[in-house]
This record gives C-alpha cells, sequence and structure tokens, in this order.
C-alpha cells in the first residue's frame, strides 16, 4: 500500500496486527521505522532506500526483527549483516508490480548464502506457488509473496497453495 499516509496504514494495521498475534506470526512492517514503531510492530524489512539497519535497531530495540532487501548483490547482503541485520533478502526473482525492479538475481545467489552465512535469507519479487520451488530448492529460507496472495480472488487459497509447495 505504497500510496496511503501513515495515518491510515496504521488503522489498516490494526486487523492485521491482531490476526498475526492469535497466529503466532510476526508482524513486520514494510519500509517504515517511524511505523513500525508507532504500532508496536514485531519489526521493520528495510529497502535499500529506508534507513539504516543500526538506526531501526536503536529505534525499534534489541528483539525487533530487522531484514534488509539486498536485490543481487552479495556485498549489500554482507553489509547488512554486518550491521545486524536478522535477515536478508535477495530479489525480485520475478517480475512483479508490488515494487517493480530491475533487479533479477540468479537463485543461486541464495545457496551461495546460505552455505556461508548462518542469518536466514528471503527471496522476493514476483513469487508464487507456482515458480516457488526453485528458490526453496536454492535455499531460500524464506519466501516473501504479496501479488500471489493479495491480488488473488481468494487469499486464502493462495497461502493454502504456498503451504503445499513449503510441505513438499
Amino acid at each position: 500500500m505504497k500510496d496511503v499516509d501513515e495515518h491510515e496504514l496504521a488503522r489498516l494495521a490494526e486487523p492485521l496486527q491482531r490476526i498475526c498475534v492469535d497466529a503466532n506470526v510476526a508482524f513486520i512492517i514494510n519500509d517504515s521505522m517511524a511505523l513500525a514503531k508507532r504500532i508496536g510492530a514485531d519489526g521493520v524489512h528495510l529497502g535499500q532506500s529506508d534507513g539504516d539497519i543500526r538506526e531501526a535497531r536503536a529505534l525499534l530495540g534489541p528483539s525487533a526483527q530487522i531484514g534488509k532487501t539486498c536485490h543481487d548483490s552479495r556485498h549489500l547482503a554482507m553489509e547488512a549483516g554486518e550491521a545486524g541485520a536478522d535477515y536478508v533478502a535477495f530479489g525480485a526473482f520475478y517480475p512483479t508490480t508490488t515494487k517493480p525492479s530491475d533487479y533479477r538475481p540468479d537463485p543461486s545467489i541464495l545457496t551461495w548464502w546460505s552455505t556461508l552465512f548462518e542469518i536466514p535469507c528471503v527471496a522476493i519479487g514476483g513469487i508464487t506457488a507456482e515458480n516457488a520451488k526453485p528458490l526453496i530448492d536454492a535455499g531460500a529460507d524464506f519466501l516473501a509473496a504479496c501479488q500471489a496472495v493479495w491480488e488473488n480472488d481468494d487469499p486464502a487459497a493462495a497461502v493454502g497453495a504456498f503451504a503445499s509447495v513449503l510441505a513438499a
């Protein structure tokens, strides 16, 4: 929801945050340390232009989950890890309209990362239940799916399709 102001985002986040708490799932805010702090989110995911990991840690505290998008860059990922990121994200692996990207990393970056580092890696960008398997096989610890769920006529069925892929 890139075109919605922070007050409206805070209002919209409340029911989703309750669902996450009830399901024992972390509630992570995308792009905004200030909003994450304001609503007491479990953490924040930062794009390359959304701020510094150390600043987010100082604002949100030691238990916050903080991740950073690293596109297709091993260097950015290592910097994020050194700065204290709880996870690094690579992508966009596939075309997406959620947050269009010119970066198209090869899935082998996930293998490289998971072989050398303990910090989890997340695959992002255009991921669907139909195209997720190569990313899982390459070593993604987590998948970030947006369009595949929220632009689906039946979001619950879309989540179920992911569950099937992850269980395989």
